[in-house]
């Protein structure tokens, strides 16, 4: 915690500070998780303790709940998994993630007493945890949680009180971060980070957070490193000015972001971006044709209500029916909504995923550059959703034969994410092995245009062991990860902080 420093930030309450001059891309501090669980609904296909999406795990012969990459991550888990393991034989199947959680935290907090290493800044119990600020509904759930927790947790005599275990979820639900996989594309788990949870919000933030899942590669255990999350500098940040990251998404209206942030986090949120309504109009925008106010408002509403159906349908696994409401909505959109609109962004980015899920790559390189092009304009330009959405269109560019574009996008794509996950992350490790490939394969496409659309069509086609490999590779991977984010699309949004 060389680089930051506790400070009290006035009505926010405590936050942290620059304690010197920051660089771009920096790693302000990284923080092992204290505690981290699986989402239920991925328990048996990512990794218990590395977080990483992976085949064939291999099972907990005691459980029967928990997956690991192989023995070396087993081995890696056992101090956290080990009371766990017992509390879950002896219920007879695995209680919730939310409850695994609290209770991996409370078994945590008996063994370092809330404190996990002297960089720690402050205890977990000493978090804030809003339980009384919660609506009737939320409190109803968490009282429910409690008595299930109260069936599950197996530490011998030590008991607590059904207070105390209500301020454990209390904290959680309020300072619970959610976990992403090794290439950033699915939300696989949460984790609780006490000197993250010191870091204030600001929509326009000046650091980010992300998940390094550590290396695990060494077959001793003892080598291995942690999965850790690591605040990274934005831009330049001086000395003495608060770090903040965005707990919300920025593509949301400033009153909606006040909204939400209001009931997940109980503050008001009055940052320049909200009280200056900074960008609502290009979040609301009607087209360069100046449609009428009241055709703007009627297109808004079949917009909203179209999103509705394409997400019943998404969850459907109905993707034909998916890509239809998105060619009516944005045939209705067309001169009526710019591409900076919220509504016409959303119905672009499903077109766009869809279409490279069914590997109609030309037709979803153009929905993605409509799409970034309108991301562009709002997003903060070191941010890292901006940096995949990017990511994402190069490779569809590249996919549909698009090299130059797919190559420019890639190198964008490559250059936001060395300031938001650094050199050695897995997503900038990929985008490297793809920037070189686009290079390699830009040059045969300047030196025979033709010959080059000819070796492409058949490593596309016919797993073809030529340069093109990799695209494979990559096309096959992707299209699996394309379908588990199209299929949980919208799932577990109540762990509020997210990267």
């Amino acid at each position: 915690m060389e680089r930051a420093e506790l400070f009290d930030a006035g009505s926010k309450g405590r936050g942290l500070r620059a304690a010197k001059e920051l660089n771009t891309g920096e790693v302000i501090f990284s923080e092992p998780s204290f505690a981290a669980v699986v989402f239920d609904s991925l328990a048996t296909q990512v990794c218990h303790s590395c977080f990483r999406h992976k085949a064939n795990l291999h099972r907990c012969a005691q459980c029967k709940f928990a997956h690991y990459c192989d023995r070396t991550c087993q081995t890696a888990c056992w101090n956290e998994h080990k009371q766990e393991c017992g509390a879950i034989k002896k219920l007879g199947s695995a209680p919730s993630e939310n409850i695994r959680l609290a209770a991996r935290v409370l078994w945590r907090m008996h063994k370092d007493t809330g404190i996990a290493s002297d960089s720690q800044l402050i205890s977990v119990d000493q978090l804030q945890e809003h339980v009384a600020d919660l609506a009737a509904e939320d409190f109803k759930q968490l009282r429910a949680d409690v008595h299930k927790f109260l069936q599950y947790w197996s530490y011998g005599t030590r008991q607590h009180s059904v207070d105390y275990i209500s301020h454990i979820f209390g904290i959680i639900k309020c300072n619970g971060f959610t976990l992403s996989d090794q290439r950033g594309l699915q939300a696989v788990g949460v984790g609780l980070f006490p000197n993250l949870c010191l870091v204030n919000h600001d929509c326009w933030p000046n650091c980010t957070v992300i998940l390094n899942h550590g290396n695990q590669s060494a077959v001793s255990s003892a080598l291995h490193s942690q999965r850790r999350i690591e605040l990274r500098a934005l831009g330049k940040i001086p000395e003495g000015e608060e770090l903040t990251v965005s707990y919300v998404d920025f593509l949301n209206l400033s009153a909606d972001r006040q909204k939400k942030l209001k009931e997940r986090f109980h503050f008001d949120c009055t940052c320049e971006h909200c009280s200056k309504h900074i960008e609502d109009d290009l979040m609301t925008a009607g087209a360069d044709s100046k449609p009428s106010a009241d055709k703007v408002k009627e297109v808004t509403v079949f917009s909203k209500e179209s999103l509705e159906k394409i997400e019943k349908s998404r969850v459907e696994g109905d993707y034909n029916e998916v890509l239809k409401l998105c060619y009516e909505c944005l045939q209705k959109q067309e001169n009526v909504l710019a591409d900076t609109n919220l509504y016409k962004l959303q119905v672009l980015s499903i077109a766009s995923e869809v279409l490279s899920y069914q590997r109609s790559f030309a037709k979803a390189a153009d929905y993605a550059h409509r799409m970034v092009e309108g991301y562009r304009k709002l997003y903060h330009p070191n941010n890292a959703q901006l940096g995949m959405a990017i990511m994402r269109a190069g490779v569809t560019h590249w996919h549909a034969g698009q090299i130059e574009e797919g190559h420019s996008l890639i190198c964008q794509a490559y250059r936001i994410l060395m300031v938001t996950h650094g050199s050695n992350h897995a997503i900038t490790k990929d985008l490297e092995g793809m920037r070189t490939q686009t290079e390699l394969e830009l040059k045969m496409f300047k030196q025979n245009k033709a010959a080059y659309q000819t070796m492409r069509d058949a490593a596309l086609n016919a797993k073809s062991l030529t340069v093109f490999a990799p695209t494979q590779i990559l096309l096959k991977r992707e299209k699996t990860e394309q379908e588990n984010c199209i299929k949980t699309a919208g799932k577990h949004q109540h762990y509020n902080r997210s990267q």
